[in-house]
């Protein structure tokens, strides 16, 4: 097998031709929502949630003591009734045995406006462990901290600063309580955008990639789409193997990899500053 393979085969198919040992050291997938997108075949929600009990139960015995798996996810939406496929998901991962270390918000500011409801602004990931000896690299995604010239103010370390020099930890935050990771979408004029209708911006899996892998390890999108988290691997020196049922995406996906190993990859960093939109003249509305 090679250290970067593209796999235009259905998951269940690639799995079920894979021996059943332990090989993958990170799972991080986007899988399909079941909403009717044109790589997907909409279906009564049982019958989704049938499906992928049987896509994890074939990946968990595949998965390295150490491994982890993030499955990011956001809503099935139905007749304007809204069905939170993480919340539905969870029981099929902790079924397997599987350890919930982080469920992390994913806000982005782009997407259509709802007439009825909110407008929707997050997904989320699960981040699951296969036992309590796991990765967590955390120096790798450090931060920058609020307030690096805070000091103790009392007790044996007054007077010195109080935040760790490496930066902070990312959390699962929210902008004003908890739990947000705010990375941009790939829409619009994104960097990244290729002819995926819902592609994964490479910064989002960077980060998980980073944390919970080591170099070399081996990286597995059992819905990879156009390669992000391929990109990803590549960019750091991780493993990637990925299965894709859309030819023309497996297409993108290898030359988007190619061009990560090449050291000519177009993406957005994770650890790169959002845009302060109040800068832009368009924040203003002007007079009519």
């Amino acid at each position: 097998m090679p250290r970067y393979g593209m796999f235009c085969q259905d998951v269940a198919i690639f799995l079920s031709r894979l021996a059943r040992r332990e090989v993958f050291d990170l799972v991080i997938t986007s899988p399909p929502y079941n909403i009717g997108k044109e790589y997907e075949g909409r279906v009564p929600l049982q019958d989704y949630l049938d499906w992928q009990k049987k896509i994890i139960g074939e990946i968990v015995p595949r998965l390295r003591k150490r491994g982890s798996i993030c499955w990011q996810v956001g809503n099935f939406v139905e007749n304007g009734v809204i069905e939170p496929l993480d919340i539905w998901l969870h029981p099929l991962f902790k079924a397997n045995g599987l350890h919930l270390r982080n469920r992390i918000i994913w806000h982005f500011g782009h997407g259509l406006h709802c007439q009825q409801r909110f407008s929707g602004r997050y997904e989320t990931v699960l981040w699951y462990t296969k036992s309590d000896e796991y990765i967590f690299n955390l120096d790798d995604v450090r931060i920058q901290s609020k307030y690096p010239g805070k000091r103790h103010y009392k007790g044996p370390y007054s007077g010195k600063l109080s935040s760790n020099p490496s930066g902070k930890n990312p959390e699962d935050v929210w902008e004003f309580a908890t739990d947000i990771w705010n990375i941009p979408n790939v829409k619009g004029n994104h960097k990244e955008k290729t002819s995926h209708p819902c592609q994964f911006p490479v910064g989002l899996v960077e980060r998980l990639i980073l944390g919970l892998s080591n170099k070399r390890g081996l990286v597995f999108d059992p819905f990879a789409g156009v390669g992000s988290a391929g990109v990803a691997a590549a960019l750091h020196s991780r493993d990637f193997w990925g299965c894709e049922v859309v030819k023309d995406y497996v297409t993108k996906a290898k030359n988007r990899i190619d061009a990560a190993l090449k050291g000519e990859a177009v993406y957005r960093p994770h650890d790169q500053p959002l845009y302060d939109h109040r800068r832009s003249p368009l924040s203003v509305r002007p007079a009519e």
